[in-house]
């Protein structure tokens, strides 16, 4: 099976329904338990991804990846300014990590910043998450001073200048 990766809307069903997985798994692991339902839609509520619709173009977008023709990983970008484009929500699915969809997904990101004029990227995450941690490394992104304000969700930085380039 193969990937496939595409832009979605950002409150289409099937982003949604991984949407809400990524906040199950980043909440349950920072909480140390599984997160319940109420609790995943008060933390959906209270910090909306994507509140100025900034996630589609011209200033971003989010994509779906699809695995054997099933949902399984999603991920947005935004552009921070005219040369920066910051990930987020970059989610692949437990029981598919490790079959390549997390390159594919990071790939189809890479392209949309580029399409998107940005030529770098950049995004925070927590120390915990090495899953993720590892997958940046992976594929160039290297730490790098914070752009934001440090706190609980936002413990290390990573970058990567892009090196793909949207054709003509």
């Amino acid at each position: 099976m193969n990937w496939s990766v595409l832009p979605e809307p950002f409150a289409g069903p099937d982003a949604t329904r991984l949407r809400r997985a990524y906040y199950a798994e980043v909440a349950g692991r920072y909480w140390g338990r599984p997160a319940t339902t109420a609790e995943i839609d008060a933390g959906l509520a209270e910090e909306p991804a994507d509140p100025a619709g900034r996630l589609a173009p011209p200033t971003g977008e989010f994509v779906v990846g699809r695995y054997g023709g099933e949902a399984l990983s999603c991920g947005g970008l935004r552009l921070l300014d005219a040369d920066t484009a910051e990930l987020t929500r970059v989610y692949v699915s437990p029981g598919v990590r490790g079959t390549g969809g997390g390159g594919a997904l990071l790939a189809a990101l890479e392209r949309a910043a580029s399409r998107l004029g940005a030529g770098r990227l950049v995004l925070d995450t927590r120390l915990d998450l090495v899953e993720a941690r590892g997958l940046y490394a992976k594929h160039g992104f290297r730490e790098i001073p914070a752009y934001g304000t440090p706190g609980p969700y936002s413990e290390i930085w990573y970058g990567k200048r892009l090196t793909v380039r949207a054709e003509p």
